[in-house]
């Protein structure tokens, strides 16, 4: 009998890690060694994983959830931060010192079809492994070995499926191949990136009863990486919710589903398709797209999208630039070419910063645009942004909005989650005005 996951000690455990991808600027600016930025796709993560126990990591694209598992397998490598694979750390181990550690940890790719070499049967593509680490080297025993896998994820009778080359299979027999390489050299960690969302759905349930059966019978402890909490309910002990780097909110899957704290963590919820053609659910997805990751908001993330933001989340000059677009984008037209008219460019409101001068345009006054932003807020003071301002003045050029100071919010435990909210963190709500 399996002893529990939750009274067995950490297999993998990630503390504040960072990966960070360097952008590419122009010739003459590498010439000069300047820095043009980075996309932070991964920006200070911690996570711990027990033997037998699958972890669901959820989120949108673009959220960092496969450059995570990626930097794991040190198929990235990381920035800064620590990977402990059973109290080992592995960040900074050369190619060869890390080399046992890729038997115990593999993964199962998205696309089944790129997974496998079209030019290999499954008798060479599964058992390649074996012969790259050295475990097996006879024909034999290559053989044997990669009969024992195809049987276990049911790819039967073997001498049907040896000879066949990924174009003979179907997507889920293509899958079930990709697993049988990923257990062929019995690893202790699985990382399956999105491994069931390419499939049809009729195959979705039956792979993933596989990886359970698979986990039972091997003791596998999975990194279940998804955008789709419908089955991380089903397969997951828990989920963590990763949010444009992230991670914003995590706890037991029942937890989150019944209880969920984080305003993105609800939104998830409510976009969940209802099977019941006539009920009717509220969606009330978040506003906006995923920020860029090379220039993520100040303060919480996700606090542009958020209906419950207030004054500490973050507000800034983009953001106020993005509710003036907003907000012409719903006037009549001879309003919106009246104010547009008064309103200069905007681009200057890209530079992050908590002072936002609004230009007044050509041959208009600052007073014309502080009216603009008076009738906005009058027409929707409900808006989060207003929350924000400490001041609004007018100069002869331009309408300046300040912002106050800005909290950066902290993974802190509410109940059997953690949270990574300031609508949790009563020291930081303290401090708002």
């Amino acid at each position: 009998m399996q002893t529990k996951p939750e009274s067995r000690p950490p297999l993998l455990e990630v503390t504040d890690l960072k990966t960070h991808f360097p952008l590419r600027g122009s010739f003459g600016q590498r010439l000069l060694g300047r820095e043009t930025g980075s996309v932070r796709a991964v920006d200070g993560v911690s996570l711990s994983l027990r033997r037998g126990e699958v972890l669901g990591l959820v989120g949108e694209s673009g959220s960092g959830k496969t450059t995570l598992g990626r930097t794991i397998l040190r198929l990235a490598e990381p920035t800064s931060g620590s990977i402990r694979f059973e109290g080992q750390e592995v960040v900074g181990l050369s190619e060869p010192a890390f080399r046992p550690f890729r038997r115990r940890i593999q993964i199962v790719f998205q696309d089944p079809h790129a997974s496998l070499n079209p030019a290999m049967d499954l008798w060479t593509a599964i058992g390649h492994p074996l012969i790259v680490h050295g475990i097996i080297k006879d024909r034999e025993a290559t053989r044997d070995a990669v009969g024992a896998a195809l049987t276990r994820v049911g790819l039967t009778p073997v001498d049907q499926f040896l000879h066949k080359y990924p174009s003979d299979l179907s997507g889920g027999q293509k899958q079930r191949a990709v697993l049988a390489r990923a257990i062929i050299l019995g690893p202790d960690l699985l990382v399956a990136d999105e491994p069931v969302s390419m499939l049809d759905m009729s195959v979705r349930a039956k792979i993933l009863e596989l990886m359970i059966e698979l986990k039972r019978e091997l003791d596998l402890t999975y990194l279940y990486i998804t955008h789709d909490l419908a089955t991380a309910k089903f397969f997951c002990d828990r989920i963590a919710i990763m949010y444009l780097g992230r991670i914003v909110e995590t706890g037991p899957t029942t937890e989150i589903f019944e209880n969920p704290r984080h305003p993105y963590t609800a939104s998830l919820l409510r976009a969940i398709p209802d099977p019941d053609p006539d009920r009717t659910t509220p969606r009330d997805l978040p506003r906006g797209e995923v920020p860029d990751a090379a220039a993520p908001p100040l303060g919480c993330s996700f606090h542009p999208r958020c209906p419950r933001a207030f004054e500490i989340c973050g507000w800034e000059s983009r953001d106020l630039r993005d509710l003036i677009e907003a907000h012409w984008t719903r006037i009549p037209e001879e309003q919106y070419e009246r104010e547009r008219k008064l309103v200069g460019d905007l681009e200057v409101l890209e530079e992050p910063s908590l002072v936002a001068q609004v230009p007044a345009g050509r041959g208009a006054s600052g007073s014309d645009v502080g009216a603009i932003l008076r009738r906005m807020r009058d027409e929707d003071p409900d808006e989060p942004l207003w929350t924000g301002v400490r001041d609004t003045r007018v100069d002869d050029g331009h309408a300046e909005v300040t912002f106050g100071e800005w909290l950066e919010p902290l993974l802190l435990p509410d109940g059997d989650a953690e949270v990574a909210c300031h609508l949790y963190d009563e020291q930081a709500r303290s401090k708002a005005r």
